[in-house]
C-alpha cells in the first residue's frame, strides 16, 4: 500500500510513477476522498471541543434552566459526533479500499517499457549443451521414461494436472530438498513450513487481495484461501508485529505446494508440465531494513542462481521494464533456465524488492532502541520453482541411450547412483 501522504504531498511524482507502469488510476478520486476523511476528523474534533465546552458549563450552571439549556445543546452535539463517526468510519473504509487497489511505484532504476518485449536481459549465464542427437522434450521423454502420466492426472483432477512417478517423483523430491539444504546451510535461512491455506487478511497483506481473487482457490465456508505461493504464509508470519531491528535482516525458506486458477489458452506456453494450476516451489523471504534493501536484493538474486550455477543449468538473468512488474514490486528480476528439448528460456524465479508496499498493508515494523517505528522492506523470489526446474533437468541430462544423467549435487539424494532410466 502506498503511504497516504506521499500521495498527498507529491501527488504529480505518484501520477508519473504510475504513468510508467500505464496503469490507468484515477488519483483524484483518492484525494478527493483523503479531503473528505480531513474534513470529518476536524468536523468531529472542533464538536467534541463544543461540547467538552458544554459539559462545563453544566457543572458551572447558575440555575436549573441554564443547566437544562446546556443539556439540550450537549445532547444536540453528542447526536452530531455520533453521525460525523459514522460518515466517517464509511469514507475511512472506502479510503481504504481505493488505497489497496493502487499498485506499487517503480524504483528509480527500473527500466521504462510498456509491457515484457522490452525487459532487458542483464547476462547469460552456462553454457548450452551442444547435443549429438535431438533432444527431447520432457512431454515425450517423460512418458517414455514412465515418470510422468498426464492421462492418469486428467482422469483424477481434469485438465492441467498430471502425475510424477517412480524415479520422476523421486527426482522432484530431490531437487526440493536439495534447495532446503543449500538456502538453509550455505546461505543462513531459517527453514519455515507454513500452512496452505490462510485467512483473507495474509493474502490483503502481500497484494493477492482484492485485487487478484480471480486466480486463488477460496473455500467460502471457512473463508479459507489456498496459497499461490510461501510468500503469503511466511510474509504473514509478522504481520501486526514490531521486530527489534538488531535482528533485521530475518531470512526464511519454505517449501510448499502453490495453487493458482490460470486462464490458460492452448499453446506452446501449456504444453507439458511447464504451467498448472497445482506446482511446487521452494521459496526465499527477507525482512530487512529500508536503507539495505537494494543491496538484499542482489543477494537473494545470488542465492536463486547459485541453485542454477549447481545443478549447471545454463540460465539468463532478465530486468522487468515499467510495463511488466507485478502489482506489488518495485522492482524485479527473473531467472529463466534453457530448456532444450521445449527450446525456450523457462522462468524459474522472480526476484522482487517490495519496498514497503507489502509492510504497510501487514503493518511489519522494526525499532532500534527508542527510535520512531518504521516500516521494514520486504523481498522474496523463488529459490527455485517446481516443475520448470525439473524440466530443465529432464532435458538438460538426457542421454542418447534412452536414460538420464543425474546432476552430480543430486547424487547423495539417490545412493550416489549418477544415471537413472
Amino acid at each position: 500500500m502506498l503511504d497516504i501522504r506521499l500521495i498527498r504531498e507529491k501527488p504529480d511524482e505518484v501520477r508519473a510513477g504510475f504513468a510508467k507502469l500505464g496503469a490507468a488510476v484515477d488519483l483524484d478520486a483518492v484525494l478527493a476522498l483523503d479531503q473528505t476523511v480531513r474534513r470529518l476528523k476536524n468536523d468531529s474534533q472542533t464538536i467534541q471541543a463544543d461540547q467538552n465546552r458544554l459539559s462545563r458549563e453544566i457543572a458551572k450552571a447558575p440555575s436549573p434552566e441554564a443547566r437544562e439549556e446546556a443539556k439540550a445543546k450537549g445532547a444536540a452535539l453528542k447526536q452530531r459526533i455520533e453521525s460525523l463517526a459514522a460518515e466517517l468510519a464509511q469514507q475511512e473504509q472506502t479510503l481504504e479500499e481505493k488505497l489497496l487497489e493502487l499498485p506499487n511505484l517503480p524504483h528509480a532504476s527500473v527500466p521504462v517499457g510498456k509491457d515484457d518485449s522490452e525487459n532487458r536481459v542483464v547476462r547469460e549465464e552456462g553454457e548450452k549443451r551442444i547435443f549429438s542427437f535431438t533432444p527431447q522434450p520432457h512431454w515425450d521423454s517423460g512418458p517414455r521414461w514412465g515418470i510422468l502420466d498426464f492421462d492418469r492426472g486428467v482422469k483424477i483432477s481434469g485438465s492441467r494436472f498430471y502425475i510424477l512417478k517412480d524415479w520422476g517423483a523421486r527426482l522432484q523430491r530431490a531437487l526440493i530438498s536439495f534447495m532446503l539444504d543449500l538456502h538453509t546451510s550455505r546461505h543462513g535461512y531459517t527453514e519455515i513450513l507454513p500452512p496452505y491455506m490462510v485467512r483473507r487478511e495474509a493474502l490483503v497483506g502481500t497484494g493477492n487481495l482484492p485485487k487478484f481473487g480471480d486466480n486463488l482457490y477460496h473455500d467460502a465456508l471457512e473463508d479459507f484461501w489456498f496459497i499461490p505461493t510461501a510468500e503469503v504464509p511466511v510474509t504473514n508470519l509478522y504481520r501486526d508485529e514490531i521486530l527489534e531491528g538488531d535482528k533485521l535482516p530475518i531470512k526464511h525458506v519454505a517449501y510448499t505446494a502453490c495453487f493458482r486458477r490460470e486462464q490458460m489458452a492452448a499453446g506452446r506456453d501449456t504444453r507439458g508440465i511447464k504451467r498448472g494450476h497445482q506446482f511446487d516451489k521452494v521459496e526465499l523471504v527477507k525482512f530487512v531494513r529500508p536503507e539495505s534493501s537494494m543491496d538484499e536484493l542482489k543477494g537473494l538474486l545470488a542465492d536463486a542462481e547459485d541453485v542454477l550455477k549447481a545443478l549447471e543449468l545454463p540460465y539468463r538473468v532478465v530486468e522487468m521494464c515499467t510495463g511488466d512488474l507485478s502489482f506489488s514490486a518495485m522492482v524485479k528480476f527473473d531467472l529463466e533456465l534453457w530448456a532444450p528439448g521445449c527450446a525456450e528460456w523457462l522462468e524459474v524465479s522472480s526476484c522482487s524488492n517490495f519496498g514497503d508496499f507489502q509492510a504497510r498493508r501487514a503493518k511489519i515494523r522494526f525499532r532500534d532502541g527508542q527510535e520512531k517505528t518504521r516500516f521494514v522492506h520486504t523481498l522474496n523470489g523463488s529459490g527455485l520453482a517446481l516443475p520448470r526446474t525439473l524440466v530443465g533437468v529432464l532435458e538438460t541430462y538426457q542421454r542418447a541411450d534412452g536414460r538420464l544423467d543425474v546432476p552430480a549435487v543430486l547424487r547423495p539424494y539417490f545412493g550416489g547412483r549418477d544415471v537413472l532410466g
